[in-house]
């Protein structure tokens, strides 16, 4: 096979493909280039059906290599890489929303897209030119796949829209949206933004839409030079024989059904009465002689098919939700905060048959996560975390770790408040927030979303604006797609037997996150318009009944919180807070029972629960950076007598004034009366206190006198004079003789 290349500009840069070089055996592969960020993209497909499955195996994976940022892992013992990391999870979950939509629902043969960072030059993102690789991946192999599509991700700057920002640019934009899409229709959307009205993420949407068109028609360019003939889907005149016979029969079952039951909007029941059909049909199906065992499981898979029929009937013909509510209605609501006495903050949420408990712990700054990925380095100070246990949907499941679902849904919570959290010098705890899924009927990611407003404003944390989130749907007429519903606050049902889940989450003032989700080839850019208009118009509801359980952040802390107390040195100082190999702060940390952080501008930050030890650690501190000057006086220890190196005799005291700094203490100045020894009025270990006489800072010497503090008793012994250098002892006088 022959190398093929195809170039194109988008953003000021050039985005470049390459066909027929690597990875030759896979079904379909590329490589896509945009700066010096590269990535490999292949698609394969089983060649036969997978049985006794009823859905379609797509299986998306995005895999980061640490040698495309030029990085060994941190880990001294593991150096390979391990488990994906939550933005490589992230990623895949993005690249899956695009390209599963495109995909017939009723294939069964497992199809694999793998995304390989080669290269990542630390300013162009590889979400992009990831979201194109597999694109064109799929459209040039023989899988059969409704493509192509294309995504682009936008900033905005001031008043400036920006096309694939780069990260230098992100963390200026107010703004960081991804829209993939076919020439005219919207496909996903994942956003996050700084409270930005509805009217202008519109505006962003469309923005993107028109370089996405562009980027359509060159994937289609290259598929049309570089694509094979798309596979034949072969039918086996004996099985679509069969596929016939059962569909017939479960029609025939179905007629004399009344399927209202199973519409319940009581979740249990909707369940027992779904069951309870395919049970039915299960007993005729297996008492019938023409139908095989194969057969049978074919005949209840279209039990569901039927559902979602009747379910858009019910909604486009006679203008009805399962549950009786108004299209635009929301389920009934309740918050609630301080249900966990001990810890930082709690806040309970409950939508419908939705129930989420979102918790709050506070931590000092070393608390935060260390972030060693392909893209991400440094540390995180917010997170939140999403459970979702078997118990919430009343099934049995295996308690495993986060799946990608969850890391989804807790990255779209964490997004949705990042725009209101406090800056750091604010507020500089680590904050962690957990929320636990007790019950779900649809949307628990939106409710985790106001499970943790109301938490983190229960725990005190000074947020600049409360945050909910809302989850609507769309049924959709398939003959004619000017006919269609919006749904308001959709539940299991609607969300399963629907073709939209858009969630959007924001403030009163504007967005703060978006994910959307299809099921169907795409939506125009007019429902996405009108479903953020409706979604503002819910959001606002749902604020004004969070804010009858809390409506502002606490003013206080909960008495089981840290404390932290900041204070600011002179950088040069850090390294003597340190001390030699951590033996200072350590000792600090030991004896005070405190966390210690230190910026590289000087901020120390001291966390305790302890009120006193904080205290403590934080006037050691201070001591250890203050500096010394004359006239100063302090209570010192002694903790050396000094000895003439020649005599023998003792000639004064060091005395340690400060950690870590001391100063000499001359026999001369011990007493007002002439002194023999220093031992005889002071002792290593003794308290006294002295006053600070002079400093010299070239030669590092600071000289302390204690007498300078005592009364000078009557009679007392003369100073004497300054030429006068006779030592203790003496019998004489001394005077040192010069010669000219």
């Amino acid at each position: 096979m022959s190398i093929q290349k195809f170039s194109t500009e988008i953003g000021g840069q050039h985005l470049e493909v390459e066909i027929g070089k690597l990875a030759k055996q896979a079904h379909g592969s590329c490589t896509v280039s945009y700066g010096e960020t590269v990535v490999l993209a292949t698609a394969v497909s089983a060649s036969k059906p997978r049985e006794g499955i009823d859905y379609f195996p797509l299986m998306v994976d995005y895999e980061e290599r640490l040698y495309a940022a030029g990085k060994i892992k941190g880990s001294r013992f593991i150096k390979r890489e391990g488990r994906a990391t939550d933005e490589a999870v992230l990623t895949a979950r993005l690249i899956d929303r695009s390209i599963r939509p495109l995909f017939n629902e009723s294939e069964r043969n497992d199809v694999q897209v793998v995304i390989t960072v080669l290269s990542y030059d630390g300013i162009n993102d590889p979400d992009f030119p990831s979201v194109i690789a597999a694109s064109i991946a799929l459209g040039i192999s023989p899988i059969v796949w409704g493509g192509p599509l294309a995504g682009v991700s936008i900033g905005h700057i001031g008043e400036e829209w920006v096309i694939n920002p780069s990260v230098e640019a992100k963390a200026k934009s107010d703004l960081e949206l991804f829209v993939a899409g076919s020439a005219k229709e919207v496909i996903m959307i994942e956003a996050g933004a700084k409270q930005v009205p509805e009217k202008t993420m519109f505006e962003a949407i469309e923005f993107a839409g028109k370089h996405i068109a562009k980027l359509v028609g060159f994937v289609e360019s290259v598929i049309k030079e570089a694509g094979q003939a798309k596979r034949e889907t072969v039918i086996d005149p004996e099985q679509n024989k069969e596929k016939e016979l059962v569909k017939n029969k479960v029609n025939q079952f179905l007629e004399t059904k009344d399927l209202s039951a199973c519409f319940d909007p009581d979740k249990s029941k909707m369940k027992a009465a779904i069951v309870a059909i395919e049970d039915e049909l299960n007993e005729i199906l297996k008492e019938d002689s023409e139908v095989s065992k194969d057969m049978r499981a074919m005949g209840l898979s279209m039990i569901d098919a039927a559902l979602e029929l009747a379910f858009k009937k019910l909604v486009l013909e006679k203008k009805q939700r399962p549950d009786g509510r108004g299209f635009e209605e929301i389920r009934p609501l309740s918050a609630e905060v301080a249900l966990l006495k001990r810890t930082h903050g709690s806040g309970l949420f409950t939508r419908g048959e939705t129930q989420v408990l979102s918790i709050v712990t506070l931590g000092s700054p070393g608390d935060e996560q260390t972030l060693d990925g392909m893209e991400e380095s440094g540390s995180k100070k917010y997170m939140h975390h999403y459970n979702f246990p078997g118990f919430s949907v009343g099934e049995v499941k295996p308690l495993r770790g986060p799946g990608r679902r969850e890391i989804g849904h807790g990255a779209l919570a964490e997004k949705a408040l990042l725009a209101v959290l406090p800056e750091n010098g604010d507020f500089p705890y680590t904050i962690r927030v957990v929320s636990e899924v007790l019950g779900s009927n649809g949307s628990s990611s939106q409710a985790s979303i106001c499970g943790s407003t109301l938490s983190l404003m229960d725990a005190g944390v000074p947020i600049k604006a409360p945050v909910a989130g809302i989850a609507m749907g769309l049924v959709l007429d398939d003959q004619d797609p000017n006919h269609y519903q919006l749904l308001t606050d959709i539940q299991g049902i609607e969300d399963h037997s629907g073709h939209m889940d858009f969630k959007v989450a924001g403030t009163k003032d504007g967005i703060t996150a978006i994910q959307l989700d299809i099921k169907l080839g795409g939506i125009s850019y007019q429902v996405v318009k009108e479903t953020l208009e409706a979604a503002k118009v819910a959001r606002l509801q749902i604020l004004e009944v969070m804010a009858k359980a809390i409506a502002e952040p606490r003013k206080e802390l909960s008495q089981y919180a840290p404390r932290i107390d900041t204070l600011h040195i002179d950088p040069d100082k850090i390294r003597d807070v340190i001390g030699t190999g951590g033996k200072v702060i350590n000792e600090i940390i030991d004896k005070c029972n405190v966390a210690i952080d230190i910026e590289q501008d000087g901020t120390v930050m001291i966390t305790s629960h302890d009120e006193e030890g904080a205290a403590k650690a934080k006037a050691w501190v201070e001591n250890i950076v203050k500096e010394v000057l004359v006239g100063e006086i302090y209570d010192g220890k002694v903790i050396q007598i000094v000895k003439d190196k020649n005599r023998g005799t003792e000639i004064g005291a060091i005395v340690e004034i400060l950690p870590g700094k001391d100063g000499m203490v001359h026999i001369s100045e011990v007493d007002h009366t002439r002194i023999n020894k220093v031992t005889d009025k002071i002792n290593v270990g003794d308290m006294v206190k002295v006053k600070v006489v002079d400093i010299d800072k070239e030669k590092n010497r600071t000289s302390l006198s204690i007498k300078a503090l005592l009364p000078r008793p009557e009679g007392a012994f003369e100073e004497r004079p300054k030429n006068d250098f006779s030592r203790p002892g003496d019998k004489k006088p001394f005077f040192k003789k010069f010669k000219k």
